[in-house]
């Protein structure tokens, strides 16, 4: 018997905003953060848990502020009770009725929820011996059943529902896990496509993407209709006809407004458009989406909660859904989502970048594709080639495709160094900058 000894919390920072990596319509100037978190137990084994919760910049303090609110919760209580009941975990956090008034289910509280159910994961997985996607992958239907809350859920998905899914899909695990080990699964890449990047950097980074294996690039758009006209006339001069380009407009749009943008970028044929309005506005997308039709509509990073993407999938708003590893409350809530999508037959392209996300959601669509949706059609995963080296067991994405993580956890584990040159604001990486 095992207990949690400390949470501990890191204010963690990288400068991004100087190369204008991460630039976009919505936010020119971000830089990338971790609200991080480290699980640290008695056990000889000396295995630890670590999470994070995913900003840009400021408010990272108050993020962290929040997962510490989280201590009682762990500090003192069984290693080997909680990783017996991970679905009791996640309902004890996400229901705790003063918790709740501060969303419900929602913002800086479920994110900080996020980070600590990803922690215990990473540490469960870790135990286990095995990454998580394997972890989850060689789980019986019922089991991960029992790591859903179906609240709110069963006028679209019940337990029966996502069992019937799960069976469904247990004929060719074993050959879709083999499939994994040899060939990875398909990626697609943002970094050609920030904001703040001049034509000339554009171009060149589209055909450096091409030449790495990616069929398809993403560019940010939003601020300037005629910018974004020559922008994609850029890049898809630089692809040619074959490679897909989505766009991504990062919530700046009210709904006319983006239905006649997407309108006029239709000549350069973009495969989807991202986040075209608000987060929360469900039948402003489902309005979008049947007015630019075929062109589709992808959204996910910013939807705040399993009830809205329930929503979404209903009014038939989306037709790529994108999961983020640490917006909603962490693996529970995102096994929820994929089955929600299973079930609408709605392929699922998680949101990556950032810092640590893309190590994340590799996990997530590895363990769809085995156990959940059993397909590759359409499913891509985003990738960013950003702060990578920060992390114990980086992603490796080779010919345009995530190769499966073999090392043990949930891959969240930051070096140690990180979280010294890196801790705001008295790092080497911030203060050598203002002195």
């Amino acid at each position: 018997m095992s207990v949690f000894l400390s949470l501990d919390t890191y204010d963690v920072r990288f400068p991004t905003s100087r190369e204008l990596d991460g630039s976009d319509a919505m936010n020119p100037d971000p830089d990338y953060s971790a609200a991080y978190v480290v699980l640290r137990t008695d056990h000889e084994d000396g295995l630890e848990g670590h999470g994070f919760a995913f900003t840009i910049g400021r408010g990272n303090d108050v993020e962290a502020a929040a997962i510490e609110a989280l201590r009682p919760y762990l500090v003192g209580r069984s290693v080997e009770g909680i990783l017996a009941d991970l679905g009791g975990f996640w309902k004890e956090l996400v229901h705790d009725s003063q918790l709740r008034w501060l969303g419900p289910e929602k913002g800086v509280m479920h994110m900080a929820i996020s980070a600590v159910v990803n922690a215990v994961w990473d540490l469960a997985a870790k135990r286990a011996g095995q990454p998580l996607w394997l972890m989850l992958a060689q789980m019986s239907p019922e089991q991960i059943v029992s790591l859903v809350d179906f609240r709110y859920l069963t006028d679209a998905l019940t337990p029966d529902d996502a069992l019937a899914i799960l069976r469904r899909a247990q004929p060719g695990r074993a050959e879709r896990i083999a499939h994994l080990w040899a060939t990875g699964f398909p990626a697609y890449t943002t970094s050609p496509g920030w904001l703040g990047y001049d034509d000339e950097k554009l171009s060149r980074l589209c055909k450096e993407a091409i030449a790495a294996g990616f069929r398809q690039i993403k560019l940010k758009v939003g601020a300037d209709l005629s910018d974004d006209l020559r922008r994609i006339k850029v890049a898809r001069e630089a692809c040619g006809p074959d490679i897909r380009i989505a766009v991504d407009a990062n919530q700046r749009w009210d709904v006319q407004v983006a239905i006649d943008w997407v309108r006029a970028l239709a000549p350069y044929e973009p495969w989807w458009v991202e986040e075209p309005t608000s987060p929360d506005d469900v039948l402003g997308h489902a309005t979008i989406a049947r007015a630019i039709a075929p062109i589709k509509v992808a959204t996910g990073e910013h939807v705040q909660n399993r009830v809205i993407f329930k929503q979404m999938l209903q009014a038939g708003a989306l037709s790529y859904l994108q999961l983020d590893a640490a917006r909603v409350a962490g693996v529970n809530e995102n096994v929820a989502i994929l089955l929600l999508a299973a079930k609408f037959g709605v392929p699922v392209c998680p949101h990556a970048g950032g810092v640590g996300l893309c190590e994340l959601v590799q996990h997530l669509s590895m363990f769809d594709y085995v156990s959940v949706s059993g397909s590759l059609e359409d499913r891509v995963i985003e990738y960013v080639d950003h702060l990578h080296e920060h992390f114990v067991d980086p992603v490796v994405v080779r010919d345009g495709r995530y190769l499966a993580p073999s090392a043990p956890g949930f891959s969240a584990t930051m070096r140690p160094q990180t979280l010294v040159a890196y801790a705001y604001p008295h790092g080497p990486m911030w203060t050598e900058v203002t002195q």
